[in-house]
């Protein structure tokens, strides 16, 4: 393709060999045919680069960019910087794009010049493909709230977001924000226009047990702990403050520290007292958000540091404290089903005994009747 693209689409690639052909057929078949892939393999050492080079020889419209591995944020950097097209979206290499994808989110960025990045909904998949029912979409990222605890993020699914290339640019791009890094883009896009989730299916997105979010509750206190910090990060600029920095060399230095009480430790050492105290509720809130609906549960030492952290739910709204007591009962009685009792006890404050265990009782007796 020698010609300027109407939508340059960023697909990160390592390792990607099983589902990658499934991808790039899926973008190559859009309604919209003026697009560039840009692949970015990331030092893939399985079939990714011989299946890449295939593609590239067979259609001009998919670029290829090998680098050696250095993570999503750094191969994500890269292919902005390559961008020239109007449009730039999104896309990993084992989701799916329907034909009509493109087009879509085309006509609603030209339609509403006021809107820099816009998402949609999607089919959840598993590994395998098959369909995963009952997860979240995202909602109206009008609603953002970075003082809410846990943050109320403007948030897209990630892999199907269209943003304008030049609001990307000129928010810096992509920042070393740990498992979060779509998340404080998104923070940052909301303050040069707004963003919008349409009501269309955009295609499928595969949740897998090991990715990067969903492999490990470390993974889950990492992703918990940063979220949360890059909704401070939104809230110092906003207030004209000076911005969190954030180093490439935070996730080792997370991954080492391993408990929650240890990486909010590390997060806060650019805060103030005020900012440590909520940055330790909130991401001990969204650590029982993420658990809702991934594969791991948090451990004893988990729960006594959420409970711990709920000293400081007084100074939070009453709407705020009831979905963060909502959070935790929740929690706790799932934790209860699964027969977790140290960490049901280690999570639960006495007075809560009461709705914990109602929750558990109807949600038994609801799985009970589903099962007949």
């Amino acid at each position: 393709m020698t010609s300027k693209p109407l939508v340059d689409v960023l697909m990160p690639a390592y390792n990607a060999a099983a589902t990658l052909r499934a991808a790039i057929d899926g973008l190559l078949a859009q309604t919209i045919p003026d697009i560039r892939i840009i692949v970015v393999d990331d030092g893939s050492s399985d079939e990714t680069p011989s299946i890449l080079a295939e593609y590239a020889r067979s259609d001009s419209r998919v670029m290829i960019e090998t680098k050696p591995n250095s993570g999503i944020v750094d191969a994500l950097n890269r292919g902005l910087a390559l961008s020239k097209a109007d449009y730039v979206a999104r896309m990993d290499a084992d989701d799916i794009a329907y034909p009509d994808r493109m087009e879509n989110q085309v006509k609603f960025l030209e339609a509403n010049p006021e809107c820099v990045a816009v998402g949609g909904l999607v089919d959840h998949i598993d590994e395998t493909g098959q369909p995963v029912l009952g997860l979240p979409q995202a909602g109206d990222p009008t609603l953002a709230d970075p003082q809410r605890v846990p943050a109320r993020e403007p948030y897209i699914i990630h892999p199907f977001m269209m943003a304008r290339r030049e609001a990307m640019q000129s928010v810096g791009g992509y920042r070393f924000v740990c498992n979060s890094e779509d998340s404080d883009l998104f923070w940052r896009l909301s303050e040069t226009g707004t963003l919008h989730n349409l009501s269309t299916v955009l295609g499928k997105y595969r949740m897998h047990t090991g990715s990067i979010s969903g492999a490990t509750v470390l993974n889950g206190r990492i992703m918990a702990v940063s979220s949360q910090l890059a909704a401070l990060s939104a809230i110092r600029r906003r207030s004209k403050r000076k911005d969190i920095v954030f180093e490439r060399a935070d996730m080792a230095a997370y991954r080492a520290a391993g408990s929650m009480e240890s990486i909010c430790a590390l997060a806060s050492r650019q805060l103030d007292p005020d900012e440590a105290e909520h940055l330790t509720i909130a991401a001990a809130i969204k650590l029982l958000e993420l658990a809702a609906y991934r594969p791991y549960e948090p451990d004893v030492a988990d729960c006594t540091f959420i409970r711990h952290a709920l000293a400081a739910s007084p100074t939070l709204t009453r709407e705020n404290q009831r979905e963060v007591r909502w959070y935790l009962t929740v929690a706790a009685a799932r934790l209860i089903r699964k027969g977790r009792i140290r960490e049901a006890f280690a999570l639960t404050p006495p007075a809560e005994y009461p709705i914990v265990a109602a929750r558990a009782v109807l949600a038994r007796g609801l799985l009970k009747r589903a099962a007949k």
